[in-house]
């Protein structure tokens, strides 16, 4: 055996202090920690499929590069070059495929030394099997860093998990169901919390991830002994509860990226653009990497279109150009004839090609209309007004398949129950367009997902029966941004829990007894939206007192919801 390894397993529970409560902020300072503690001298970075995401995400490469990271390697790839004159970090989830892939590494060592780091609790045995692996005894150390999750935010994490659930809907993959209670415990011991815990009571999947994660505490109650100032919470809740909020367009900027392009760890594919240049087929959308964008994230596209025509306007004047720019299309226009812009912008021309093409989405598929018609059915206005509302949009022409499964499942969910309540004249219209059978059986696979018999809590309250007031945001000359009236029913139960009436009928505590509680840490089984983080975003800044940190399994949009529905 390695001595090396034991001495050093020792030190594996020592945490890297967060100054405040982000789960942002601690990746990184793990990942400085891990850098720093390699030394000086040329190092390469072995990853594995979970942690390459959550580096590339977390830093950009041309800051890694300063501190002599020269090179990013997969564990598993086996075709890996020889180079014993570098210094190498393995960061790695302690799974058992890659315990085994270490331990080859290390019988066959092809760099100088090895700095371990695992993003959770190791067993025992595994780092048993680690010290007879290591026999060049190259392995410098080997430490728990608790990083075992990916950071969108300051505030938002995911595990890019998006089926989660075994056969039977309601009962979790086993797999899955580690992973998430692993990453929950990550996120503890990150920010040294000891919560207490709350769940969505009619949900198998909260009461199992909440008595797992239980557990794990409890296995490994000496990680949890913090300094406790205050008991921070801990709520799990289940998509199926709101089932609403992810069938919605969106109207900020980046929840419409992700509605209508799509962002997948911070990368946004742009190949099918009409007209996109080579270099802008695929680009980077990080707040961390590009401060246009951290100033947006939460804006409306009618402000997006302002802030970029600004910035054009401030170059038009350097370059005494007269151009008239109204709108859009005069700014991509002024973009594509202006190559030298791209130097002088920085990543803004970037931004001049999504949100042209976001324009051109709306503008061709009538989404403005269609998010109308949404927003009245999320407050249960008028129903036969929102009936003639959607049959007029199914006959129109330019709503796309999407907007019309949008619209008939939002009336599946939110007039269920109500005199009059007949989407079989939908489902018939969908059919006369030509939609395919497997899309018109949603309406049946969303009401077994999450119909009033499945949901726990109260999604329709009667406070969203007040009729809605039409809000208009207005930006650029024929832009209007509109409809962004719908609150998620997240927020909804953190008012409830603020104020000490959220029900232990509908959402019990895992033992001890009811108190109050500072910071909260909401976890939700099935995937989160863009605009609950917008949300979050804003009740931060209103509650200082009730910070929240957001994480789920995954980030949905429409589509990637659908997918998760249509195997109900």
């Amino acid at each position: 055996q390695s001595s090396g390894i034991n001495a050093e397993y020792g030190d594996c529970s020592r945490l890297v202090k967060t100054p405040a409560m982000s789960v942002l902020t601690a990746i990184k300072l793990y990942i400085n920690k891990m850098i720093d503690n390699c030394g000086k001298g040329m190092k390469v970075f072995l990853l594995g499929k979970d942690t390459l995401p959550l580096v590339s995400i977390t830093y950009a490469q041309s800051d890694l590069l300063k501190k002599e990271v020269y090179l990013f390697e997969r564990i598993d790839n086996s075709a890996r070059e020889s180079m014993k004159h570098m210094r190498c970090i393995v960061f790695l989830r302690p799974t058992p495929d890659n315990i085994e892939y270490l331990c080859n590494e290390l019988k066959s060592p092809r760099y100088g030394n090895y700095h371990i780091f695992f993003s959770n609790i190791i067993p025992k045995p595994d780092i048993l099997k680690l010290a007879n692996a290591d026999e060049h005894e190259c392995v410098k150390e080997i430490q728990e860093f608790y990083a075992d999750y990916i950071p969108l935010l300051d505030h938002v994490y995911n595990l890019n998990l998006k089926r989660i659930s075994a056969a039977v809907s309601t009962s979790w993959d086993r797999s899955c169901l580690k992973r998430s209670a692993d990453s929950l415990i990550s996120v503890l011991l990150a920010l040294r919390k000891y919560p207490v815990m709350r769940y969505s009571g009619k949900s198998e999947l909260a009461r199992s991830l909440v008595n797992s994660t239980h557990d794990i505490m409890k296995e490994h109650s000496h990680l949890f002994e913090f300094r406790r100032s205050e008991t921070p919470l801990l709520l799990v809740l289940d998509r199926r509860d709101d089932p609403v909020t992810p069938l919605l367009n969106q109207w900020t900027y980046q929840a419409m990226v992700h509605e209508l392009l799509g962002i997948e760890n911070n990368r946004v594919d742009l190949s099918e653009v009409p007209g996109i240049a080579k270099d802008m087929r695929e680009v980077i959308m990080s707040p961390e990497q590009d401060s246009f964008f951290k100033d947006s994230l939460y804006s409306d596209f009618g402000e997006i279109g302002i802030k970029i025509k600004e910035l054009v306007d401030k170059f038009q004047k350097q370059q005494h150009s007269t151009a008239a720019i109204e709108s859009i299309t005069d700014m991509k226009k002024f973009v594509d004839n202006y190559p030298q812009f791209k130097k002088f912008s920085g990543t803004v021309s970037k931004h001049v090609a999504i949100v042209g093409e976001l324009s051109r989405i709306v503008q061709d598929h009538n989404l403005l209309e269609v998010s109308e018609t949404e927003q009245l059915m999320t407050t249960q206005a008028s129903h036969s007004e929102v009936q003639q509302k959607i049959s007029s949009l199914l006959r129109n022409p330019k709503v796309r398949e999407m907007e019309i499964l949008r619209l008939v499942l939002l009336y599946c969910i939110c007039y269920e129950g109500q005199s009059g309540h007949n989407p079989r004249q939908f489902i018939e219209a969908m059919r006369n367009r030509g939609v395919s059978e497997a899309k018109c059986k949603l309406a049946t696979s969303i009401m077994n997902y999450g119909g009033k018999a499945v949901r726990g809590g109260q999604l329709f309250g009667e406070e969203t029966k007040i009729a809605m007031t039409k809000k208009y945001f207005k930006g650029l000359q024929g832009v209007e941004n509109i409809y962004t009236q719908h609150k998620p029913y997240m927020i909804d139960l953190l008012q409830q829990l603020q104020l000490g009436r959220l029900k232990e009928s509908d959402f019990p505590w895992h033992g001890g007894s009811p108190q109050r509680v500072g910071e909260i840490i909401i976890f939700v089984i099935g995937g989160i939206t863009y605009e609950e983080i917008k949300s979050v975003h804003e009740w931060n800044i209103s509650n200082p007192g009730n910070k929240v940190t957001l994480g789920s399994t995954c980030v949905h949009n429409c589509r990637s919801f659908l997918e998760v529905v249509s195997s109900n």
